[in-house]
């Protein structure tokens, strides 16, 4: 064993002249830094995980007071290292945390002596680089000499941290320049020379990498990208792949708590999903909200109880599974009421609901005691009941029932269908939503209405700057076809705008002119693409700012903006001065409507 006193936070040296630092107590665990840096770039890491592990941070090759690797050296030189190390230190088994290069050794590590590691954490790795990126870097690596070169030096740190460095990460770049600028060369450039053609080392082996593995990147990371950490994951048999947003390739000195949070985590249980229960903030409600804006259409799920009693409940949770055989399935509630009933039958029928059944829906998404006495229904072929007036309905013996988390999921066998030509009815962000009520409004409307689009692209708003300083939101005389020049569609094709219209947003008449109706959706727009420079984007917090000549316009702009921010739209019925906002519906039970639970 080595001398207790380099447990203490400081530097030691092994017999091969290794530098290493340990600190802590606990699990051992080995650091192992990329490329240019050295062990004590984990500092931040150190701090965190002492009173819990025991940590060793290891000078590879060339760097740090470690001696030089060989001049053509390569990955089993560093692994090798870095056991030697443990044998000195006495460790039979560690869990290994590598960045960038330090992630190629823990992989050879690991590959090389499995019976050394028992897990794995590869941050920021590369593998089998796109041949461009493959090419920058081997021409890098060419360039390398003796001496150090300060412009070689600041376009890394312009790749890493960005150019200008922001603010926030200026400490870190610091760190990391004063780390290059100290670093041996001639260790720099024969580590550099195997780390640029060592990115597919590991391709054929990784099959073979049976310890946990934990492959860590940022969102913003150009030369260690989410693809890579993906593709190794998935090789690897227990590989698990996570990308922290916004973050780019020194996110273990740019963001240190976020990093070894994830680390300390996947150290403490290796075999579970990084995915399951890693983001202890996880917001169910507003993982509910964005279900919900998946637009789907309405069902009323139905079968026979036990006693010989029609059960029913309204569901979204519909979709088809395959067509041969005729399967399809829906999701019920293990709390919903009829659970035991639904779970337990022989089979069940789906009825998709027209827009006329928005009642129905709504009884059969209550607590009411017999749903079934005010809807007309009639059995199925296997008896089940199927509702009058639905659009479609889908009679199913069942054929599987799954146990899916909070939920059960029924796959039926569809044993007899029908159809008919109505209208569906939609559901979307806790209301109901009847598209073709509009469509079939504005294909009626007189040919001089105006139509026009609040059309959005990530939370920007399109809109017509005019010669003298106002703006105007895309309108038309009439939603007519791109040729029509005067339409709301050819104006947009006139500057090649790809716009695509959603719901309904306002509908008033002139108040001086009652016979002239303004109608008014929403929409997206995948970006203005024209060179006329009076296209615009404006982000939502500056439409306040801006000029715009028609009251009523204004005035349906700041309604946008404080319906979306509540993610509750309605649609304007009046005129430009008097006039109400109507729900697209009265909202639905969200959770009954959405999972189904009555």
């Amino acid at each position: 064993m080595a001398d207790t006193a380099a447990s203490a936070w400081g530097r030691d040296t092994a017999p091969d002249g290794t530098g290493f630092i340990r600190a802590g107590s606990g699990a051992p665990v080995l650091l192992i830094h990329g490329v240019g840096m050295s062990a004590s770039i984990w500092q931040p890491q150190i701090e965190m995980m002492k009173d819990s592990h025991d940590l060793i941070a290891i000078d590879m090759l060339g760097h740090g007071a470690s001696p030089l690797p060989p001049e053509n050296a390569e990955l089993r030189d560093f692994a090798d290292q870095a056991i030697r190390l443990l044998d000195h230190l006495g460790l039979d088994s560690v869990s290994v945390v590598g960045h960038s290069m330090g992630a190629l050794i823990a992989q050879e590590i690991a590959l090389r002596a499995p019976s050394r590691v028992s897990s794995v954490v590869c941050l920021n790795a590369v593998f089998r680089r796109p041949p461009a990126q493959a090419q920058a870097v081997r021409e890098r690596a060419a360039a390398l000499g003796r001496h150090r070169d300060r412009s070689a030096i600041a376009a890394t740190i312009a790749r890493w941290f960005g150019e200008p460095i922001p603010a926030d990460l200026a400490g870190a770049a610091a760190t990391a320049r004063a780390a290059l600028e100290s670093v041996d060369a001639q260790g720099y450039a024969r580590t550099y020379r195997l780390f640029a053609r060592a990115d597919a080392e590991h391709g054929d082996r990784l099959a073979g990498l049976s310890q946990p593995a934990l492959f860590m990147t940022g969102s913003e990371d150009r030369n260690s990208t989410p693809a890579m950490s993906a593709a190794m994951a998935r090789l690897a048999p227990n590989g698990q792949c996570l990308v922290l947003s916004g973050e780019k390739h020194m996110m273990t000195i740019a963001s240190p708590e976020k990093v070894t949070q994830h680390i300390n985590t996947f150290l403490e249980n290796p075999t579970h999903a990084a995915s399951a229960g890693i983001d202890p903030a996880f917001d169910v409600t507003e993982f509910r909200r964005a279900l919900g804006s998946f637009l789907t259409g309405v069902t009323i799920v139905t079968t026979i109880g036990a006693e010989g009693e029609p059960r029913g409940f309204t569901a979204n949770s519909f979709t088809s599974v395959s067509l041969e055989p005729p399967l399809v399935l829906v999701c019920i509630a293990k709390k919903a009421l009829g659970h035991s009933a639904f779970s337990t039958s022989r089979g069940f029928a789906i009825n998709i609901l027209s827009e006329s059944q928005k009642t129905e829906s709504g009884i059969f998404a209550s607590k009411a005691v017999d749903k079934f006495a005010a809807v007309a229904w009639q059995p199925g072929q296997t008896g089940n009941p199927l509702i009058d007036g639905s659009v479609a309905v889908f009679d199913c013996g069942m054929e599987q029932l799954v146990d899916a988390g909070d939920h059960s999921i029924l796959i039926g066998r569809v044993r007899d269908f029908s159809h008919n030509g109505a209208q569906p009815l939609g559901y979307c962000r806790g209301a109901y939503v009847t598209p073709g009520l509009s469509q079939e409004a504005l294909a009626a409307a007189p040919p001089e209405t105006e139509v026009g689009a609040i059309l959005e692209n990530e939370g920007r708003v399109l809109f017509f700057e005019t010669a003298d300083g106002f703006h105007e939101l895309p309108a038309g005389r009439g939603l007519g076809t791109p040729g029509d020049a005067r339409s709301l569609k050819g104006r947009l094709a006139a500057r090649a705008i790809d716009a695509q219209l959603g719901f309904l947003f306002a509908v008033w008449d002139d108040a001086a002119d009652p016979s002239r109706t303004h109608v008014y959706y929403r929409g997206t727009v995948d970006g203005p693409y024209s060179d006329d420079r009076r296209v615009r984007l404006v982000d939502i917090e500056h439409i306040a700012g801006l000029k715009i000549a028609d009251p009523a316009v204004r005035s349906m702009l700041d309604r946008y903006a404080r319906e979306r921010a509540e993610d509750q739209f309605g649609v304007y019925v009046g005129n430009e001065v008097e006039g109400e906002v109507r729900p697209l519906a009265k909202p639905a039970p969200a959770a009954a409507l959405h999972s189904g639970h009555r």
